[in-house]
């Protein structure tokens, strides 16, 4: 990662924890109806931050662009599990939160 910018590498670290965070969310509420829209934006992050990351590292022309996407739907994300009483998902949200505030760095 040494050609990449230190906002990139800020912006990777930002997804690597968020990936980590909706993974955990998910493990530890999978199954519980009340939570369906929750384990579905927490899928849909892990599956953005997955290839955000990997075309920041490559410098993909278009990773601004997704980036912003990210962004938007991470603070969803956050909003959705902060509706929960769950370390899960308030570590989940905090982790969505600083993710989409290091995408909106880079957006385009």
């Amino acid at each position: 990662m040494t050609n990449l910018s230190e906002s990139t590498r800020a912006c990777i670290d930002a997804c690597n924890a968020c990936l980590t965070a909706v993974q955990v969310c998910l493990a530890e509420h999978l199954g519980e109806k009340e939570m369906r829209r929750c384990h579905e934006l927490c899928l849909d992050c892990a599956d953005l931050c997955t290839a955000c990351v990997s075309m920041m590292a490559r410098t993909s022309t278009y990773h601004g662009r997704v980036c912003g996407i990210l962004a938007d739907l991470c603070s969803a994300c956050a909003d959705e599990c902060e509706k929960f009483n769950s370390d899960a998902c308030r570590a989940c949200a905090e982790a969505c939160r600083r993710c989409a505030d290091r995408c909106r760095e880079l957006a385009e």
